[in-house]
């Protein structure tokens, strides 16, 4: 099954999960209340077959696939949903804890730009994330070249878009990596970049919404995020330069 770049891709960063943690389930069914219609009730085969979940929920609390859950879509090609979870070794910044993560991939049609908010809000607080984002796939790629290193990663990040570095140089797992086109942050995570500021955040505040744990769903731009459009280029620009923390460029 292959994902397209003409989608939207969706990650979620939180803490590794423990013991009989129910954050899985509370994701898919969060998901699913999100995007109205959506049954995530298949998985896939080694040869890409779909294969129905009679007992879905069952399934998914018992399989713990590389210390997450198993890929999970819906059974339309066409307007292909998915998700999964893994635990990732590598920390989320200097402190080297595990942590888990979740990668969703929705299609980029009206349904899905109009429910993306809900449904990024949903995983993020499902998960009990720290930080998150959904963003188009072609911006997504672009976006994850800024991230260089001179000996890990030699480059230049694309479209004069600031350099960011890597998470052995953030000091907190609540310091998000980068910036998308909507932004999960957590209560936590807001604080530890400085939002809201009401006297500097008018603007991302009239796209922003509260969610029920205190964080924060942050939309950059209006339409989704086309690094191709001057004014979402300049936006995404205009956003690094009021969070200098995000990436880990602020200096310590």
């Amino acid at each position: 099954m292959v994902f397209g770049r003409n989608g939207i891709t969706i990650s979620v960063y939180a803490p590794a999960l423990v013991g009989d943690d129910e954050r899985p389930l509370a994701i898919v069914h969060g998901m699913e209340r999100a995007l109205p219609g959506l049954r995530l009730e298949w998985t896939t085969s080694e040869k890409e077959d779909l294969i129905p979940l009679h007992h879905r929920d069952e399934w998914v609390a018992s399989n713990r696939t590389d210390g997450g859950f198993p890929f999970l879509c819906n059974d339309d090609d066409d307007h292909l949903v998915a998700i999964s979870g893994w635990e990732n070794p590598n920390g989320l910044a200097a402190d080297g804890m595990p942590h888990f993560e979740v990668h969703a991939h929705l299609p980029l049609d009206p349904a899905s730009i109009a429910a993306v908010a809900d449904v990024l809000a949903a995983i993020g607080e499902g998960a009990r994330a720290y930080w998150g984002h959904a963003t188009p796939s072609n911006a997504t790629v672009e976006i994850s070249r800024q991230t260089v290193d001179p000996v890990r990663k030699p480059g230049v990040p694309p479209r004069g878009l600031p350099t960011l570095r890597f998470p052995d140089y953030i000091c907190s797992p609540e310091i998000p990596h980068c910036l998308g086109w909507l932004n999960y942050w957590s209560a936590a995570a807001a604080q530890a970049i400085g939002f809201p500021d009401t006297a500097r955040d008018a603007d991302l505040l009239s796209r922003a919404r509260r969610t029920a744990t205190g964080g924060w769903v942050v939309q950059l731009t209006d339409a989704p995020l086309d690094l191709d459009n001057p004014a979402h280029l300049d936006a995404l620009k205009r956003a690094y330069e009021r969070f200098p923390e995000i990436g880990g460029r602020a200096t310590p």
